[in-house]
């Protein structure tokens, strides 16, 4: 099914894209390559986006170590829903239309990857245990691949993984935000006075600082 409308094919016509536009979509698989499977499981991080049933749509950074996101068979990737700020923004929209677009960026050696497909979330997937501390599994059907140039992509290097990846390993530190005083009424039963145990209670201005100075997970 081409990703095409009549708006996309008139901008074609605009700007005298049109063979080119019809060549560069020939190109996309309808599933994932191995050489597309090896590029997205060596991926620590994407972005995730997802339209709601008003068609409003939202984009959301997920990241996680290496091989959280996984491609189980040509047609099929998951990846985990952890612990977030509650608003289950990305979860409800795939709830609600399963549509998804997924963007694999690779600074360090500028290269990218697009999916899309039909998507939905469980919480008695086969691959929960799998994922310490996962809430949800997320499950794609795909629909395209689509390989971009990577003529735009920054070329950066990275300084170290995110402390706060849930793993095996350890236990994961309880969220900064959740300490802060104004929070504490209104956090979920489970993270009722762990607060006191992780640090204190802080104030939003000292949760601030800490965010403005690069601390505040």
């Amino acid at each position: 099914m081409s990703l095409y409308g009549d708006t996309h094919r008139a901008l074609h016509e605009q700007f005298d894209s049109e063979r080119l536009a019809a060549a560069l979509e020939s190109m996309d698989a309808e599933e994932v390559q191995p050489h597309h499977k090896a590029f997205i499981e060596s991926r620590d991080m994407f972005w995730l986006a997802t339209v709601d049933k008003e068609g409003r749509p939202q984009c959301q950074y997920k990241g996680g170590s290496p091989g959280f996101i996984r491609v189980v068979d040509p047609k099929t990737v998951v990846f985990p829903s952890y612990d977030g700020n509650g608003r289950y923004h990305s979860m409800g929209n795939i709830s609600a239309t399963a549509q998804v677009g997924l963007l694999f960026l690779d600074f360090e050696s500028p290269n990218r990857l697009r999916l899309q497909g039909e998507a939905s979330v469980s919480a008695t997937d086969p691959l929960m245990s799998e994922y310490p501390e996962a809430e949800l599994i997320v499950r794609i059907n795909v629909t395209h691949v689509i390989i971009n140039c990577p003529r735009y992509i920054h070329k950066m290097k990275r300084v170290e993984s995110s402390g706060t990846v849930p793993t095996p390993e350890r236990e994961t530190p309880f969220a900064q935000w959740k300490r802060i005083d104004l929070m504490q009424e209104i956090l979920p039963t489970k993270d009722q006075g762990r607060a006191e145990k992780a640090g204190g209670i802080i104030t939003l201005e000292q949760w601030m600082e800490n965010l403005m100075q690069g601390n505040g997970s």
